[in-house]
């Protein structure tokens, strides 16, 4: 089984991109984030008409997830736990083929600083979000539950390896010590980092460019798309590559695809 998780910055802007890599990929599951649209507004049908079920979480211009799946897509969840006041569409989960998927977009957390010296209201909505998602996933992981992937675009550069200058992002809320200590939270509940896993030895391999200043041709990125997978879905790992090809289209997102490869 195969799926991919791809922050698409909007998808009716990006949908011929989208689609054209989605026929050639053909993953038997996609994670969409940052989809800029409101549920009712999401492009069912052209994913519907090749074959694929969709279940969409979305607001009017910001954030907003998606599930695409070959297989049924069952007992769906739209929201975190935990932050049943959030306004902002950024979490989704599903139960399809034996799997429970999380799909999510995390909070960026920029700019860290208020003027006072003391955290942004942002900042403190990512660790607060953050903080939410570890309470939950600590429930799900229990002795014969249903294996648990979860995947999207985390706003989390996990070590210095995954940035093209780490120094440059000491002061990010994507590095920040604060943050990657509730990311390495999860990883001790015994998620494991399926990039990490497939590729131990990998360094400056990147999910994500910035639009300015020549990120892409100069390929200073950033890995900040991940797959967590849980002890049962670890053992079921093939493989997880970025594909970076998207990335180098005309109208591109500046994220590209993760995918996963797991044994049925």
């Amino acid at each position: 089984m195969r799926l991919a998780t791809f922050n698409v910055n909007s998808v009716n802007a990006r949908l011929p991109r989208l689609l054209e890599w989605l026929d050639d990929a053909r993953p038997d599951i996609l994670l969409l984030q940052e989809i800029k649209c409101q549920t009712a507004d999401f492009p069912t049908s052209e994913f519907t008409q090749r074959g694929y079920y969709v279940a969409a979480y979305g607001q009017k211009s910001y954030n907003g997830v998606a599930i695409i799946s070959q297989h049924p897509i069952e007992a769906c969840m739209r929201g975190l736990p935990g932050m049943e006041s959030d306004p902002q569409a950024r979490y989704i989960e599903a139960t399809i083929a034996g799997l429970r998927v999380v799909c999510l977009y995390l909070p960026n957390g920029n700019p860290v600083w208020q003027e006072n010296g003391e955290f942004s209201e942002k900042f403190h909505y990512k660790l607060r979000w953050m903080a939410a998602l570890y309470q939950h996933v600590k429930s799900h992981l229990r002795p014969k539950e249903m294996p648990l992937i979860l995947g999207g675009d985390f706003n989390l550069i996990p070590e210095e390896i995954d940035a093209y200058d780490s120094e440059k992002f000491k002061e990010d809320a994507l590095y920040r010590l604060e943050s990657r200590k509730i990311f390495r939270s999860l990883l001790y509940l015994g998620l494991n980092d399926a990039f990490r896993v497939a590729n131990p030895m990998a360094a400056h391999v990147y999910s994500y460019w910035d639009y300015v200043k020549g990120r892409w041709q100069k390929d200073e990125g950033v890995r900040i798309d991940h797959f967590l997978l849980c002890p049962q879905s670890t053992d079921r790992l093939i493989n997880c590559h970025i594909d970076k090809s998207p990335r180098g289209k005309e109208k591109a997102s500046d994220h590209t695809p993760v995918i996963v490869e797991i044994a049925s």
